[in-house]
This record gives C-alpha cells, structure tokens and sequence, in this order.
C-alpha cells in the first residue's frame, strides 16, 4: 500500500510546486522508465500461438536454404536469403501496401481441393525480381538505378516470372515433410491484385518476410498464408500426432504378439572336425567321421547364429532330442555382471 500523506505533508508539497522547488525531472523520468506492453485487440484476437509460429518459421527456414541453392544454379550468382519475420496480421494490412502495377503470385495446397478455398499468396519486390530475370535472359543483373513503383511488365518478362515462381513453389513441399505430407502448385499470375478480392479484408494470415541480396541487387519476398489453410493443417497435424501416440501405446504388445509366431531356426552342433577337400570328395554313405569326442558330450544349441545354450543327446518318444542343460546366454551375461562387479 502506498504511505497516506498527513495535511501538513500535503501543504509542503503543494508550497514546493508553486514555488518551483519540487524537482519534476525524476518524475519524468520515472514516466519514461515505465515497462510499455503492446496492446492487445481483443476485436480481433490471435489465432495461432507464438509455438505455431516459431514452426512456421522453422518451416521457412529450411525453404530458404532450398531456394539459396535453387537461385545460386539458375541465376549462376550469389544469392543469400534470410526470414527476417513471421506476423500473424489481417490481410487488409497486407494489401494496403500493395499498388496497382505489383504482380502476386497464387498457389494452391493439397489439403483441400476445393475450388472456392483461399490461396496462398506470393509477392517478390519489382527491383530484385527484374535483376533475376535479367539474369535469365544472360544479363548481368543490374538494374539501372530505383526502379519505380509504376514499372509495369511486358509479356515475356510475365512469361519468365510464371516460370521463375513455378520453380520456386514447387520447392516449398520440401519444407513442410518434416511436418506433414502436403504440395504446394501453381495457380496463377495476377497483375492487379487491387481489383481481386482474393483474401477477405478481416481475415487472420501469417506473412512470412524473406529478404533476397545478391551482389547487385536486394529485394524482399514475401509469402502470405491464410489463416483458414493453416487451422487446417495444424489440425491435421494435431489428429496424426494423437493417433501416433495412440498407436505407441500399442505396439509392444503387438510387437511381441508378432515375434511369438515368428519362426527361428536353432541348428544343434555336435563337434567341429577339419577335413581336405579330397577326403569330402570321396565321402559315400557308412562312412564314419572322426570327431575325437565321446558321444556323450555336450551339444550347443544355436539361435541365429548364437550359442544359446547346451544340452545333451537323447531319445524323446522315439525320436532324437536334445536335452536343455544350460542357457549359456544367461550365465554368460551373469560372469560379465560378477567380473563388473568385482572391479
């Protein structure tokens, strides 16, 4: 609780403020030190958790180093590319920012098929996507000086930049197998996204940030991911990882239901005994081999390749047998847990 002040308190500090005697500098100061929080739009609340796109960002991570060697091949320059930032925003504040000659990109998951389902949106600055295709077309890559907001692109440049975005849409599957199964396609090119609702204006989506630097030029590349398409996905994501733990739970007893029917051959060996190829040869039935071995010695009893245990010959019901002495493996294992123990 804060100290309460008494009368004569109060009119000390009233007289100190009129006379000019009170030192206003550290309550400024205590104002400007004050822990500032971002503000919270409770209209419009957050659909994904810092979690989700800490993924996302992993996801695009890796997508960058695929379009690093991707670019570095076909442009035959260095490119470097970094995410820069992953934002859930509305996608009004992403359109905002966009005029009449910018050129998006649509793509299309394989989650969902239906026609009337949002795309994925893809926006590569004028400046450095001219250096690309000038690039392509055998140039060096240098733009002569900034290129302006109202560049407007001809009809084989269109060609070159379908082409160009094709190639790198169909690396972003890649990024996602870590995660889930899921393909990315070309739908198609849009040359003035201010007259196309493509996304509605309230609609929660991620924009991920690349920045692209080549040695002549830099841009930025942006990629916008509705917020329904990726509920989707972290949904699915979700029902595999539970039935995978499900299944986890499981499996031993599967696992064991199976290795109980399974078939493994036990080989019983007598004795080893050397003998020259031109003896094998000349073998023929009755003849005796020499094992230097009384014949009721011990039998070693095989398992994969193993000795597991021994035994000894016998008759069981008129039929040979062999007759479990000793499991060697477990005796085998005890010594070598006696010796441990000893040291």
């Amino acid at each position: 609780m804060s100290e309460v002040l008494s009368q004569s308190q109060i009119d000390a500090l009233l007289a100190a403020a009129r006379n000019g005697d009170m030192d206003m500098s550290s309550t400024e100061k205590d104002k400007s030190e004050e822990k500032k929080y971002p503000k919270y739009d409770f209209y419009s609340p957050k659909k994904f958790t810092r979690d989700r796109l800490k993924m996302i960002s992993s996801i695009f991570e890796s997508y960058v180093r695929i379009l690093s060697s991707r670019l570095n091949a076909m442009l035959h320059m260095s490119c470097e590319l970094e995410v820069d930032s992953v934002e859930e925003q509305r996608y009004f504040e992403f359109s905002n920012a966009l005029s009449e000659r910018d050129v998006l990109t649509l793509a299309q998951d394989s989650f969902d098929d239906t026609a009337e389902k949002e795309p994925i949106l893809f926006h590569i600055t004028t400046g450095i996507m001219l250096s690309m295709l000038d690039r392509l077309l055998g140039g060096d890559g240098e733009t002569e000086g900034e290129v302006s907001s109202d560049y407007q692109y001809t009809d084989i440049e269109l060609r070159l930049y379908t082409d160009l975005m094709t190639n790198l849409i169909d690396s972003l599957s890649s990024a996602w197998k870590n995660y889930i199964d899921l393909n990315f396609r070309f739908q198609r090119v849009e040359v003035n996204p201010t007259l196309v609702q493509l996304i509605g204006l309230e609609e929660a989506v991620v924009i991920v940030g690349i920045t692209i630097r080549t040695p002549v030029c830099n841009g930025r590349f942006s990629i916008v991911l509705p917020g329904t398409m990726l509920s989707d996905v972290f949904g699915q994501m979700n029902r595999e990882t539970a039935s995978i733990r499900q299944t986890n739970q499981h499996d031993s007893e599967e696992i064991m239901d199976y290795l109980r029917g399974s078939d493994l051959e036990i080989t019983a060996e007598f004795q080893h005994t050397t003998l020259r190829l031109e003896d094998i040869y000349h073998l023929h039935v009755g003849d005796v081999i020499f094992l230097d071995q009384p014949k009721d010695s011990k039998i070693f009893l095989n398992i994969g390749g193993k000795r597991w245990f021994d035994g000894k010959m016998g008759v069981f019901q008129k039929n040979k047998a062999v007759r479990i002495d000793n499991t060697y493996v477990l005796s085998d294992m005890e010594n070598v847990q006696d010796e441990g123990e000893r040291q």
